[in-house]
């Protein structure tokens, strides 16, 4: 386990893959190289927690061969032994994923099944149980589907590089059926990978829409890996969304930004959902990394091990001004309350006396009064520095880690913004550790998640822009045992 943000101990790991809670554990499963930190030799590593937030981790769950590399995909319970791989009494766990063969040029979508809770994985006999003939068909993602006559289930995967979701039926997890396709829509700047599809229930009402998530790389909206989301109506076949995007390329940051991003900084990618858990429970986790720099990341040559996760969270859809939202909440360990600052009247920037943690939260409430804005600064050793900047008139939150960039790949350099409404009192809350930052505005509303380099112990500073902000409230917290 780490201190807030998983990994495994070594190698390397991308995308999470077959997230399912099963006998009361959650189980993630993820893109991992056994033999190395370099992206090759995919397989699934495997961890599982009790509760999203201390995780045991265990052996390769399915791993690569002569054949095939185990691209992404997802699990499923199959309670009423369709696939005839289990019983009814001890159903078997199938997992979907992308066979990348080793020999041509094609991407299958193949299954394993576990007969003891995921721990390990016999692969089907049968494989592909899938096959267009496609050198860029994967990251199948299987749902249950319930209407008023029957139940089935959903495949919902991507033709990579056309840009599409395809939709496909079964009744026994073997034998599939197409039924839709979707897109090209909205940012098409890269390849469409990872989607996942579920509903969510609006807050405060009774009103259920379906979400759809699509990973887009590169032609996110911070640059390289990002993911868009799709508010939208499914009738068990056909997707169709609230509202008709443009196709947009990454060039035109006024269309980007017209777009529904799932979160404005540069490192969650991939994230998906977990199954088994009931829709107001909803539970995404993402690659806490972006494939502009993460194969020359830096690595411990005592513990070599690359990439790790955004923490887990909770899904919603709030109606903000007419317009619906994804809200995300963090599942985050307890933290223990330390230096708490109120009613703090600052222009130019002022050091604030608080100790910041090496992995805990940090709440600010900022009030802008006349001024134009605010700098909070995260200060390190050697000049090294993360600035948060915030711009009334622009309704921008920007986050600014060039200057902690020292030592690590040339395009790791980079700040981002993200829209934040103006308000009398901004509220940010910062999830922080050694290697990354999570904020939370507008009620989790907006997310931005950077990696920020090297900061050792780093120093807390706040300034007004054209003017004096009060900083209303501060409030510090470490994360229990750190």
């Amino acid at each position: 386990m780490t201190r807030l943000h998983y990994s495994p101990p070594r190698n390397w790991v991308n995308d999470p893959n077959g997230l399912v809670h099963h006998k009361g554990r959650y189980h993630l499963y993820f893109q991992y190289n056994p033999l190395g930190v370099e992206h090759d030799n995919m397989s699934w590593g495997h961890a599982s927690s009790p509760d999203l937030l201390e995780w045991d981790d265990h052996p390769v769950a399915i791993g690569f061969d002569d054949e095939e590399q185990v691209f992404s995909g997802s699990i499923v319970v199959d309670h009423e032994n369709s696939t005839g791989l289990g019983t009814v009494e001890e159903p078997a766990l199938i997992a979907f994923y992308t066979s990348h063969s080793k020999t041509q040029s094609l991407q299958t979508q193949s299954i394993a099944y576990s007969l003891d809770d995921g721990l390990t994985w016999t692969k089907y006999s049968g494989n592909p149980i899938l096959d267009r003939g496609s050198e860029n068909f994967r990251d199948p993602k299987v749902i249950r589907c319930t209407g008023a006559e029957e139940t089935y289930w959903v495949m919902v995967a991507v033709e990579a590089e056309d840009r599409q979701v395809v939709f496909y039926r079964s009744d026994d997890l073997l034998h599939w059926t197409h039924l839709s396709t979707f897109g090209p829509a909205g940012a098409v700047g890269g390849v469409w990978e990872c989607p996942d599809l579920f509903p969510l229930r609006v807050e405060g009402t009774d009103e259920t829409h379906w979400v759809l998530l699509v990973s887009l790389n590169p032609g996110g909206i911070a640059g390289g890996s990002g993911t868009q989301c799709f508010l939208g109506e499914f009738d068990g076949r056909t997707f169709t969304p609230h509202t008709d995007f443009p196709l947009t390329q990454s060039a035109d940051d006024a269309g980007m930004r017209r777009l529904d991003w799932v979160d404005y900084g540069r490192d969650c990618y991939a994230g998906v959902t977990f199954a088994g858990l009931p829709d107001e429970e909803r539970t995404l986790i993402a690659w806490m990394s972006n494939w502009d720099y993460a194969k020359q990341m830096p690595v411990d040559e005592g513990a070599p091990q690359r990439g790790s996760m955004t923490l887990p969270r909770r899904l919603s859809l709030v109606d903000v001004d007419g317009r619906l939202r994804l809200r995300q909440v963090p599942v985050a360990p307890s933290v223990v309350e330390g230096a708490r600052l109120e009613e703090l009247e600052v222009t130019q920037k002022s050091h604030l006396p608080v100790a910041v943690p090496d992995a805990g939260r940090l709440e600010f409430a900022i009030s802008l009064g006349e001024a134009c804005g605010f700098e909070i600064g995260l200060e390190g050793e050697d000049e090294a520095r993360v600035v948060l900047a915030y711009d009334a008139q622009a309704e921008e939150l920007s986050v600014d880690r060039r200057a902690s960039a020292a030592g690590l790949p040339a395009e790791f350099a980079s700040a981002e913004r993200m829209p934040v409404a103006a308000a009398p009192v901004i509220t940010l809350t910062l999830w922080l550790d050694r290697r990354a930052v999570e904020i939370y505005a507008e009620n989790g509303t907006r997310v931005l998640t950077d990696l920020i380099g090297s900061l050792r112990s780093p120093q807390l500073s706040l300034a007004g822009i054209g003017g004096a902000v009060r900083l209303e409230s501060l409030v510090v917290g470490s994360v229990v045992g750190t």
